[in-house]
């Protein structure tokens, strides 16, 4: 019998480790599909299995994660302040960018899973934040009913999905405005799309920034609202 310190210890271990190899294997090798979320939650996947260790252990032990996530979220708020003055001067393409692409997304969510594919209320809820930092997206998806675990697998797959088709489409359509692109890439992919941003150049990274900063906060006042229409 595994003791709650026990576990907490043996699951911080192996998830650090595993999102350590990640890391150091995206640096290495710089592909996008090898972006430390997805690989170091297989190979996590894979040692849980191998292992044997049942989701209700581990996910005893990875309470503390979910306290760091809490502290995450009021993090947030310091990218906001240190770019308050280029946010500013930016106002208007920041706030129809992100306001934009904010609410397609959750149109688009809740017009093909809710009403084209009929998906149950739960799956929808777990879709609408699939776009936003995974800390307020948990928070948006236990609001509205849904299930963390698989918003957890939704936000990971839409950031990697627009991180692998985002630059590739913008190049297409032949956008090479520095903020269109940084906005774009932080409001589809968050945190993943910002730090692409930043390997284009400071301005994209700090766009992208405060995109993923500000999408989860207008998703989040945006809540009242999300209920009304999941309730219809």
């Amino acid at each position: 019998m595994i003791t709650l310190f026990g576990a907490i210890l043996f699951t911080v271990s192996i998830t650090s480790l595993c999102y350590h190899f990640g890391i150091r294997l995206y640096r290495k090798y710089r592909k996008g599909w090898l972006n430390p979320l997805f690989t170091s939650s297989l190979l996590l996947v894979s040692l849980l299995f191998t292992i044997h260790l049942d989701g209700e252990t581990y996910q005893q032990g990875s309470s503390v994660f979910h306290l760091l996530l809490q502290v995450a979220v009021v993090s947030l708020a310091i990218p906001l302040y240190k770019q308050w003055g280029f946010l500013k001067k930016n106002l208007k393409k920041i706030i129809l960018g992100v306001v934009c692409g904010t609410m397609m997304g959750v149109v688009a969510v809740s017009v093909m899973a809710g009403v084209i594919f009929h998906l149950q209320e739960e799956v929808v809820a777990s879709l609408i934040p699939r776009s936003i930092t995974l800390p307020i997206a948990l928070t948006i998806s236990q609001y509205l009913g849904g299930a963390s675990s698989a918003t957890v697998i939704f936000v990971i797959m839409s950031a990697l999905i627009s991180l692998m088709i985002g630059p590739i489409l913008l190049k297409h359509l032949g956008i090479n405005s520095k903020a269109a692109k940084g906005l774009a890439m932080g409001t589809s992919a968050q945190m993943i799309g910002a730090n692409r941003s930043l390997d284009w150049g400071e301005e994209e990274g700090v766009m992208g920034n405060v995109a993923m900063t500000t999408s989860a906060l207008f998703l989040s006042v945006s809540l009242p609202l999300l209920t009304l229409v999941m309730n219809i």
